[in-house]
């Protein structure tokens, strides 16, 4: 197997785009024709549907665990079957799952979702690094043995993330030094496209912030959260991206609500109706981020 780095520039290209659809469950936001709200064969149902839809349109998808937990072991085995599928059916699976611990606590949680048959599987897993860099190496030694990747959160995309991440640290922003930090993962998880299996976490809500930590890890891919309901713009997601030969890459931009949930496709009355919908709503996304790289590197 490729290294997920490589897979993901691959598929990038392949497709076109580099959006990734974010599976975040709100319950009230799905349509009633998946059935009762707050159940979890509803919101299998809905998922597998999703799941289908963006099939062989983007690269990958970025289930949330945290909105899954809720329903408790069967939430988070509902998380594990959805990834399962989302990758028989070609995707590739970021699991967004903030993790961050240290010695023998942080292995068990690389082995559930790195492992060789890791019961929640995924491509990628997002996680913490305020422990220190002894948190990350678990996970950063199962990726690279499983080739696999892991997405370092650095520069978030909520309002709060300048409560600590910008505080000063010897003259450079601390989101700066936990960068500058993370040189080593990028080289040591390098691939053959160019790209690194090290992600960094950077929104598209700090477009120059991006473009700073792309001077810092040239090599990291970026997932960048905040395009579409949290208001980043579709140039601003691409700020830490570079071009390819088919748009850019490096990384991917990740959007939820404005995908899942359009107003819509919430009024579909059949499978049929919603699944158009869904297919003019994503359509459009991919449209967006097209444009809005065309006009980067026409600008440039």
């Amino acid at each position: 197997m490729t290294t997920f780095g490589d897979r993901l520039t691959e598929q990038t290209r392949l497709y076109a785009t580099p959006l990734c659809v974010g599976f975040d469950p709100f319950p009230d936001l799905i349509p009633g024709i998946f059935g009762p709200p707050g159940e979890l064969e509803t919101l299998e149902r809905f998922f597998s549907a999703v799941i289908e839809e963006v099939s062989g349109k983007v690269p990958v998808v970025k289930p949330q665990i945290g909105l899954f937990e809720p329903w408790g072991a069967e939430g988070v085995a509902l998380t594990g079957r959805l990834s399962r599928y989302a990758q028989d059916q070609g995707l590739l699976v970021i699991l967004d799952a903030k993790r961050g611990d240290i010695g023998s606590t942080a292995d068990g949680y690389a082995r559930a979702f790195l492992g060789v048959n890791a019961p929640t599987p995924c491509d990628c897993l997002t996680v913490n690094p305020y422990l220190g860099l002894d948190s990350l190496q678990p996970f950063a030694a199962a990726a690279k043995a499983h080739d696999k990747g892991i997405a370092v959160l650095v520069r978030t995309s909520n309002p709060g993330a300048k409560d600590f991440q910008d505080l000063d640290c010897s003259g450079a922003p601390l989101w700066v030094r936990v960068g500058e930090q993370l040189v080593g993962l990028q080289n040591d998880l390098m691939g053959q496209s160019g790209f690194s299996s090290l992600m960094v976490v950077c929104g598209a809500t700090w477009p120059s912030e991006a473009v700073r930590l792309r001077q810092i890890l040239p090599k990291a891919l970026f997932l960048v959260p905040g395009y579409g309901a949290q208001g980043g713009a579709a140039k601003d997601a691409l700020a830490g991206l570079v071009t390819g030969p088919r748009g850019h890459e490096g990384g991917a931009v990740s959007s939820s609500r404005a995908i899942l949930y359009s107003k819509k496709a919430a009024e579909a009355q059949t499978l049929a109706d919603w699944r158009l919908a869904f297919h003019e709503t994503l359509v459009a996304s991919i449209h967006e981020l097209r444009a809005a790289s065309t006009s980067v590197v026409e600008a440039n």
